[in-house]
Order: C-alpha cells, then sequence, then structure tokens
C-alpha cells in the first residue's frame, strides 16, 4: 500500500447496547457408570455480559427453545462383564395363565465365557421370570404334561404328629420374628382340614425343623415360607401327595438361587433351597387335593452372601448402613434381605440418608431396593428420603459405595 495515499487515524466513540442473554455451560461432571453408557451432568447457567463483566440472570430471559442439555451421555471404557440370559423356557400350563422362567449368567464382553456372577452383580439384571397365557381352558378338564419330575431318595421314617412350632428369636436375626402357626396332625375330619388350611397358608415358619400339612384346601392357591438365618440352608422332603396332575395341580418351589416345579413322583423326593429362604406355592383344583412337607435346616455347603449381609424377618425392623468390616481388604456390596409372611408386604421409610453431594459421589453412592417377586429395582441418591412398597413378602436392598 505504500504508493497510496494513507488516511488519518481517527477514533469515534460508540455506545451499544448490552449483548443479550446467552446460556452458559460449564464442562461436564464426571460419567454416572465406570464402564458401558453413562450420564454426565453439566450446569448449564443464563449469563449476559454487562459493563465488561458476566452477570448470572434468570433462565426465562434467555432463549427456552435454545438451552443445551443438563445431562449428556458419556462412555468411559467397554464394560468387562455383562448379564446374558437363556431362552424363555415354555409356558407352566397349557390353558389359562402360567409362568415362563429363564437362566442367567454373566458373561466375559471379551471371551463371551461364562464366569463368576459376582462379577456382574453392579449391572443391572433384567427379569427372569414372566407371566404368560396358553389361552382359555376347557370347561372338561383335558390333560396337561406333568410337571418337572424330581429327585427321588432313600424312603425315610413318615412321622405321625408333628411338634408344635413355637415363637422363637434367633440370635442371629435382628428383629421379632412372624408367629409360626401350629403344626397340625393328620386326620380329624373336615373341621380339621379347614382349620390346617386357615393356620398353614400365608404363613412363614421360622424353626429349624418342622412339618407342613398342606393338605384339606377347599380350591385355590395356598403359599407358606421358610426362613433361617443367614449360614443355612434348607432341606425339604415331600412325605405325601394327593395332587391330581392331569388337572393341571402341581407345587411350586422357589428361593433367592433356585426355581422348580413339580407334581408327578413327589412323595419322598427331596428339594435344597441352596440359601436360607424357601417358598411354597400350592395349585390345586380339587377339594381336599396337597402335599405334606417335612422340612430341615443346616449349615449351608457353599456361601452365597457376604459377611456384611443382613436377614431380618417381619413384622418390623431397622437397618443402618454403613457396616464396619474388620480387614476390609476389597470393595463389599452389603445387603440387606427382608422376608414376611407371604400374605403380607414390606414398606420401607428412608429416615436418614446422606449419600454425598459434591463430585462423582452423587453418581456412585446409592441404595437399590429390589423387589423380588417382580425383580424390578428402584435406586435412590445423594439426601433422597423416600417410601418404598413391595408387591410381595420378599425384599433386597444393597448399599453401593
Amino acid at each position: 500500500c505504500h504508493p497510496v495515499p494513507k488516511p488519518e487515524s481517527r477514533v469515534e466513540v460508540c455506545d451499544l447496547s448490552p449483548c443479550p442473554p446467552r446460556w452458559k455451560v460449564t464442562p461436564a461432571g464426571p460419567c454416572s457408570s465406570s464402564c458401558g453408557l453413562g450420564l454426565a451432568v453439566q450446569l448449564v447457567t443464563c449469563v449476559q455480559i454487562l459493563q465488561g463483566k458476566e452477570v448470572l440472570q434468570e433462565e426465562h430471559l434467555c432463549p427456552v427453545a435454545e438451552k443445551p442439555l443438563t445431562s449428556v451421555p458419556c462412555v468411559i471404557r467397554t464394560c468387562s462383564y455383562e448379564w446374558s440370559f437363556s431362552e424363555w423356557s415354555e409356558c407352566s400350563t397349557s390353558c389359562g395363565n402360567g409362568i415362563q422362567t429363564r437362566r442367567d449368567f454373566c458373561l466375559h464382553s471379551l471371551t463371551h465365557k461364562h464366569v463368576d456372577p459376582v462379577f456382574c452383580r453392579r449391572f443391572p439384571k433384567a427379569i427372569v421370570v414372566r407371566g404368560c397365557s396358553s389361552g382359555p381352558c376347557p370347561e372338561q378338564v383335558g390333560t396337561r404334561p406333568p410337571g418337572a419330575e424330581l429327585q427321588p431318595v432313600t424312603p425315610a421314617t413318615h412321622p405321625t404328629t408333628a411338634a408344635a412350632a413355637t415363637e422363637e428369636r434367633h440370635k442371629n436375626v435382628d428383629v421379632p420374628l412372624s408367629a409360626v402357626p401350629q403344626e397340625q396332625t393328620k386326620g380329624g375330619g373336615e373341621d380339621t382340614a379347614k382349620r390346617c388350611f386357615l393356620c398353614v397358608c400365608g404363613n412363614l415358619f421360622l424353626n429349624a425343623t418342622g412339618i407342613i400339612n398342606m393338605m384339606g384346601v377347599e380350591s385355590g392357591n395356598c403359599t407358606v415360607a421358610i426362613g433361617r438365618p443367614l449360614q443355612e440352608e434348607i432341606t425339604l422332603r415331600i412325605l405325601e401327595s394327593s395332587l391330581n396332575c392331569s388337572a393341571g395341580e402341581l407345587v411350586l418351589f422357589s428361593g433367592r438361587m433356585m426355581w422348580r416345579t413339580g407334581c408327578r413322583k413327589l412323595p419322598l423326593s427331596l428339594i435344597n433351597s441352596r440359601t436360607n429362604t424357601l417358598i411354597v406355592k400350592q395349585r390345586v383344583v380339587l377339594p381336599g387335593n396337597g402335599v405334606i412337607l417335612q422340612y430341615s435346616s443346616r449349615t449351608a455347603t457353599k456361601k452365597y452372601y457376604q459377611d456384611c449381609d443382613k436377614q431380618l424377618f417381619g413384622p418390623h425392623g431397622e437397618i443402618v448402613n454403613p457396616v464396619q468390616l474388620p480387614d476390609q481388604g476389597q470393595e463389599v456390596v452389603c445387603r440387606t434381605f427382608i422376608d414376611v409372611a407371604p400374605q403380607h408386604r414390606i414398606a420401607i421409610r428412608a429416615l436418614y440418608t446422606d449419600l454425598g453431594t459434591e463430585g462423582n459421589q452423587t453418581h456412585f453412592n446409592y441404595i437399590l431396593v429390589r423387589d423380588v417377586s417382580t425383580m424390578k429395582t428402584m435406586v435412590f441418591h445423594g439426601k433422597q428420603q423416600f417410601l418404598w412398597q413391595s408387591t410381595g413378602s420378599q425384599a433386597e436392598i444393597e448399599f453401593h459405595e
């Protein structure tokens, strides 16, 4: 530009109106998941530059349609383990409503080999039991496939009477145990059968041994539960059965680690709960049919619990966390198992929680409550107080981090 005449330099005073308010986004916080897909929270505020300074404004002054998301997806790394499932089983009934089940197992995401389920315990798990329908039942009862046959065992002496169960308080149980009904003797006619049905169905048995007489039920479903302290498992023997398999009658045994149904070849069969609780559901169509069970408990052959786990039986109790463990060398998820009588439900009220408010504590410190009957879970964060209610008689709580 040297040959061109240079204009004179001058300064003009200007007074522009302030820039309109705008959205300001701070960098996203930590990811809510240590692996796989999670969410990161970012702070979104409305600001305006006034006299060279950034001033916080009310949100309605910024364009609502342009507001950035407060949570954004994030992935730190691929998870090493994941839940996988078998195919659903066939419906448990040939007509009417029944159930389908599937097995779950933990996989290494790279090798796709089965590993110990403890590696997947931090990841949400889909349901393993669901309802199904096989269409309307005919008026005339037809034949149906027999239930799963149970393993026969060596015949045992059939006791003619059962000792009356008494209410007890086990040294390892922290709250009062539900009252245990009187066990029934065989015989006694129709009145005895009706009394037996009323005193047995819907109750929780807590003694170390006993006999449960589920015969004499007029019709429908009858459910009982057996509970023992952690470190024990339950062995159950079917002494007698008058179930009509062709009419669709059956008995179902379920625990935290097992699920079996049966009708044929039940007498002298043996069931092992593998944990300290067992639920027995009997379905009869013809009045008077049913089963007689004998159960006992023993020290578990395999450890299915953490040292900080707790077992509570109804009707009320208090749960306090954290649990201090001596020489705790690794991270442990502490759980509380709650079991009440099958005819009752569970309510859990959080009186006080403090799971942290800063940094990643908000995401990694949480309480997980599981409804065992539906396998649905709810997660509670921060200082959230809550009231949770179950749909069945069993619940589990996990305290993470």
